[in-house]
């Protein structure tokens, strides 16, 4: 099986109704999309970066003979699987899949309101993990601002069928 044939499936799952949906490619080739994209691709390495190291401490604070609680093990376990998801997400939005786009500026919306409440609640994490938190959610707010920005909307404006 080709790759491209399996990340069809995957944007059938991923894009239901709406997978095949593509953009203008010249709206994908404007200098502002390309720059909005370069600062999205590192701002999500960051948030990997900042995912693995979430993981990191809390091995060394478990190796060091501290209780790591659950939800921190949770919680670094869905900040990487979210963070892949958002990479394919990405990804495919650069490819000029509409699907991918929506997908990526609606997560990039939510995360931060969901990740800041869970944070807010008293004695679940620990202050660095709540530090964590708060900082994955800026970066979050970074990626959401330029999928918002009036170019690119313009850019992934719904092509019709």
């Amino acid at each position: 099986m080709a790759f491209e044939d399996l990340f069809a499936k995957i944007d059938r799952i991923a894009g239901g109704s709406k997978a095949g949906l593509l953009v203008p490619a010249e709206g994908l080739t404007h200098p502002k999309t390309k720059r909005a994209f370069a600062w999205i691709t590192w701002l999500l390495i960051v948030e990997l970066i900042l995912g693995f190291g979430a993981v990191v401490v809390a091995i060394v604070i478990a190796q060091a003979g501290q209780p790591v609680p659950f939800a921190v093990w949770m919680r670094t376990v869905v900040v990487l699987g979210m963070t892949a998801t958002l990479f394919y997400f990405f990804w495919r939005s650069t490819k000029g899949y509409y699907w991918g786009y929506q997908r990526l500026r609606l997560f990039a919306q939510i995360f931060p309101v969901i990740t800041l409440v869970i944070a807010a609640i008293p004695g679940l994490y620990p202050i660095w993990m709540i530090t964590e938190q708060i900082i994955f959610s800026l970066i979050m707010i970074g990626v959401g601002d330029f999928l918002t920005s009036d170019h690119m909307r313009e850019v992934f404006q719904k092509p019709e069928n």
